[in-house]
């Protein structure tokens, strides 16, 4: 039987701090790199009382609406790990992020503390975007922001909105034209 494909799973979070715990992901958004039909999104209900109000304000996102309307993080995790877990009859999947610190550390944390496991394994490593880029181009950390891949690739019509759903899908076209870049 042939070995699956590796699916590239671009991940983006907002958050309304600086870390998981004391802070709370409030939106999460996936979205499989060269199929622009599979993707996923949910917000979350807050885990604590704390926030950074210039953090949420990134995000453009009610507080007061997540806390009454949000799916708990139970829920939300739950859905996002069943969402992951069934690309996997087309492929396997691989955690990438744009910084996959950031993002990576809010996903694992929130996966781990309200599912006891995560789909992207027990590390919940995965593809950082701008080190994927340096070692493709030489180019130092300093210029390998995603504003200057989009613009070293002449990638167009692809805003980044803080809408977590949207950047992951943004993130996704990046990855793609970064990988499609290595033939020229």
């Amino acid at each position: 039987m042939p070995k699956l494909p590796e699916l590239y799973i671009a991940v983006d979070v907002e958050a309304d701090g600086p870390i998981p715990g004391p802070y709370s992901m409030i939106a999460l958004g996936m979205a499989v790199v060269d199929r622009p039909d599979l993707s996923f999104y949910t917000e979350l209900r807050p885990i604590s009382e704390d926030f950074v109000p210039q953090a949420l304000a990134v995000s453009g996102l009610d507080r007061d609406r997540l806390v009454r309307e949000a799916p708990a993080p139970e829920e939300a995790m739950a859905a996002a790990a069943r969402w992951v877990n069934g690309l996997r009859a087309i492929g396997r999947p691989v955690f990438l992020a744009a910084p996959a610190v950031w993002d990576g550390m809010f996903v694992h944390w929130y996966f781990m503390r309200f599912l006891g496991r995560s789909p992207f394994g027990v590390t919940g490593s995965g593809v950082d975007l701008r080190s994927y880029w340096m070692g493709l181009t030489g180019r130092e950390w300093v210029a390998s922001r995603k504003g200057d891949i989009k613009q070293a690739l002449k990638l167009t019509g692809l805003p980044h909105t803080h809408h977590a759903g949207e950047d992951a899908r943004e993130l996704a076209r990046v990855f793609e034209a970064v990988v499609e870049s290595r033939g020229r």
